[in-house]
């Protein structure tokens, strides 16, 4: 059975970067007309697939992509370098950080502030200098051959507004104040839907930190 799961788990990671990659080709090259209601919508798709790489990322993580140690790790660093040039050991290594050390002052996700001021400490606690280069070097590379609007609307808009997305839903949220559990983690009500649309179901936290090894697309079913 965890056979299975794990099979399962390497082509639903396959499945998300192919989906990502498929929608950003066509909108790279997309003719469009600001006029038209589907860019709007595009751009929300397209920030929820720059999440789901991310989520794929941190499944990775957390080993459940695959049971080969290689596959699992080469998803991962595909994943995340995808989403925005990141280096998956340096994200492990604080990910797993912030699990042992929830919600304290070794813990590289938290932070006792405001929405903004935390988010900000959050990015700059894994935006790096080299980051930022590959991105600048990519960005330039690319509009070599791609209108720059489309760059700029479909590449850099959807990838930064699922920073947002994810430090909200994924952090800001569920930890956010004081909690009665060992985890210090809160939870969304159940509702798999808006669970799914708002952070891959990593909106339902408090299980996710209950059960780590729960891959995304499994993780509903560990709510109650």
């Amino acid at each position: 059975m965890k056979t299975a799961i794990k099979l399962t788990g390497f082509f639903v990671a396959l499945s998300v970067i192919f989906c990502w990659f498929c929608c950003l080709f066509f909108l790279l090259n997309w003719d469009f007309s600001w006029s038209n209601p589907l860019v709007y919508l595009m751009i929300l798709v397209q920030m929820h697939l720059f999440t789901g790489l991310f989520i794929t990322a941190h499944d990775a993580m957390h080993g459940t992509v695959s049971s080969n140690k290689i596959i699992n790790k080469v998803v991962g660093y595909t994943a995340v370098f995808l989403y925005a040039g990141f280096f998956y050991n340096t994200l492990f290594k604080k990910h797993h950080k912030h699990h042992n050390h929830v919600h304290t002052n070794d813990d590289p996700d938290f932070a006792p502030h405001g929405f903004w001021k935390w988010y900000l400490s959050f990015m700059l606690n894994y935006v790096t200098i080299i980051q930022l280069i590959i991105m600048a070097v990519a960005y330039n590379v690319l509009k070599i051959w791609i209108d720059e609007r489309n760059l700029l609307l479909f590449w850099v808009l959807p990838s930064l507004l699922s920073t947002f997305q994810l430090f909200y839903f994924g952090t800001y949220l569920p930890h956010k104040g004081e909690h009665d559990n060992e985890y210090h983690s809160s939870t969304l009500n159940k509702n798999h839907f808006i669970a799914f649309i708002t952070c891959y179901f990593f909106g339902y936290h408090l299980e996710h930190h209950q059960k780590p090894a729960t891959p995304w697309w499994q993780l509903y079913k560990t709510k109650n």
